[in-house]
């Protein structure tokens, strides 16, 4: 099989083609198309008319492109599936459920791609490897601390490390890897207030980083949050990942 399959002004019945092909095989494809999007789940959106790249990944992550800025319009995440019905894609994330339906209004192209890629990004002195740093030595934080889950998906986003402290509190840490300002405050006081409202219980948040700004400072005394200061590694750390525990603490 070719590493390339590419059509050119595909009908819907040739997207519905590559799309089979693409997940019978493992593939990633990409349509160039004009089209409208919409979305509903905890919210609802809707996306007019005009050119956009759609990308489908083989782990289910759906991805929707304008021709401006580096972050999707819409996505759907890994786990979720993908089926056409006429000339319209849909993604379906179960839990929670959301739906992402994307009319097709005319593909100018259509391509699968079989990527093989068996390597992992290793960056030094990257967040990911401050997380490890946590989990091999949990008191870096605070005596008695216990990390449990590592990127733990919540109501208003992901959670670089949620665990608890030694009096059983539910302790979120946002992890930067450079001097953290006042967007990571607000992101770590949405998270804490997320699962103050699902668990109706004590949630402390640490901010983790080398060093933070004045206004983040003073915002973290203002909403009752905490900062640690942690310098990120210098180099990788080869010793096994902090691994997700299983153990439900709620």
């Amino acid at each position: 099989m070719n590493k390339v399959i590419i059509k050119e002004k595909p009908t819907a019945d040739e997207i519905k083609e590559l799309l089979d092909i693409a997940e019978k095989y493992g593939g990633v494809i990409t349509i160039f198309a004009k089209c409208k999007v919409y979305y509903e789940g905890r919210a609802k959106s809707e996306l007019g008319e005009g050119d956009r790249i759609i990308i489908i990944k083989p782990d289910g992550s759906f991805l929707i492109h304008q021709n401006k800025k580096r972050e999707p319009v819409n996505w759907q995440p890994p786990g979720s599936s993908v089926r056409i019905e006429g000339n319209t894609i849909i993604s379906i994330r179960r839990k929670p459920r959301e739906k992402l339906e994307v009319e097709v209004l005319e593909a100018y192209s259509g391509i699968v791609f079989f990527a093989e890629d068996y390597e992992e990004l290793a960056l030094t002195g990257s967040e990911a490897e401050m997380a490890e740093l946590i989990f091999q030595n949990p008191d870096i934080i605070e005596k008695g601390f216990k990390p449990l889950f590592r990127e733990k998906p919540i109501k208003h986003g992901i959670v670089d490390i949620l665990g608890v402290d030694k009096e059983g509190n539910i302790v979120v840490l946002e992890l930067k890897r450079r001097r953290a300002d006042l967007h990571a405050v607000s992101q770590l006081k949405r998270y804490v207030e997320s699962l103050k409202e699902e668990y109706k219980r004590k949630v402390r948040g640490i901010l983790v980083a080398p060093s933070l700004t004045e206004g983040a400072r003073k915002l973290l005394e203002k909403e009752g949050l905490e900062f640690k200061r942690l310098e990120p590694p210098k180099r990788k750390d080869k010793k096994s990942r902090g691994k997700q525990k299983t153990l439900d603490f709620f």
